[in-house]
């Protein structure tokens, strides 16, 4: 049976939190309109990127009531959303939240924190520290924020831990230019998602916000990339767009007969060479 995903390329607005959920709303009422099982939002969605010293003022702790439209949204359809978490330490992250029957499930915390060129997320935000699976509506999942998916162990991690897909919630800028005329960025982000779909044979969910803030300009592209490595579906570029797509989760379980490179892998062997590396035997 298949799944269907939305994948709501939107533009968020910096900083207004009560306009952003709203657009949540209208985003997810859209998404069930279509029939969708999910709906994936991009990184920050619920506050822009850009935030700076705005960080603490929208921050909110998982049971905060500014969040609960979107529990009540997902009573019907699964949702994957955007958010600035202040922890019970009172520390803040960049964190996307998994709710389902009303309910956040799942939230993952930003780990890998970009403190290069135009990003600064290292100054305002503490990194995240864990990569952990959980179910959702289309099977074994797990989330990888922006510039976690940049690291090729974020999404071996999660392969070797039974996930048949990674959600990738991004707030990607366009950047360069590659050979052909391409956009630099989407060049080397289409390029990582098929790698990773293909050769770790799961489903490859990528979610990039447009719109733009401090001029910097968000171009969009949100794919899904299938585990035989083809573009189930990808949206246009600087243009909102709610991209609707069906999975096949028996795909990931024919490609893994077919290139059986996750059932191949020595584990042990990999975590030997990591122990030795780091003195730790």
């Amino acid at each position: 049976m298949t799944v269907r995903v939305a994948l709501a390329q939107c533009a968020p607005a910096l900083g207004a939190f009560a306009r952003n959920v709203r657009m949540h709303e209208e985003w997810i009422a859209r998404a069930r309109t279509e029939r969708a099982d999910l709906v994936v939002f991009p990184e920050l969605s619920l506050t822009g990127y850009y935030l700076k010293d705005l960080a603490s003022e929208v921050a909110c702790e998982p049971g905060d009531e500014r969040l609960a439209p979107i529990a009540r949204a997902s009573r019907d359809i699964d949702v994957v959303a955007g958010f600035v978490e202040r922890t019970a330490a009172k520390t803040l992250h960049i964190a996307s939240g998994y709710w389902r029957k009303g309910e956040l499930v799942h939230v993952h915390r930003k780990v890998y924190l970009p403190t290069y060129g135009i990003f600064d997320d290292g100054r305002y935000f503490g990194p995240g520290e864990t990569f952990e699976t959980f179910e959702s509506v289309a099977g074994r999942a797990g989330i990888a924020i922006c510039e976690d998916l940049w690291h090729v162990s974020v999404p071996y991690l999660y392969a070797a831990a039974g996930a048949t897909l990674v959600l990738a919630p991004s707030a990607s800028p366009g950047r360069g230019v590659a050979e052909g005329g391409d956009l630099g960025t989407a060049a080397s982000c289409r390029l990582m998602d098929q790698f990773y779909a293909q050769y770790l044979t799961l489903y490859l969910i990528f979610v990039n916000r447009v719109g733009h803030e401090d001029g910097i300009g968000f171009w969009g592209g949100s794919e899904i990339v299938g585990p035989d490595g083809h573009v189930v579906a990808r949206a246009a570029e600087f243009e909102e767009q709610l991209l609707v797509a069906d999975l096949d989760p028996d795909l990931v379980a024919r490609e893994r007969v077919r290139n059986p490179l996750l059932r191949d892998e020595c584990a042990d062997l990999v975590l030997r060479n990591l122990s030795s590396r780091l003195g730790l035997r």
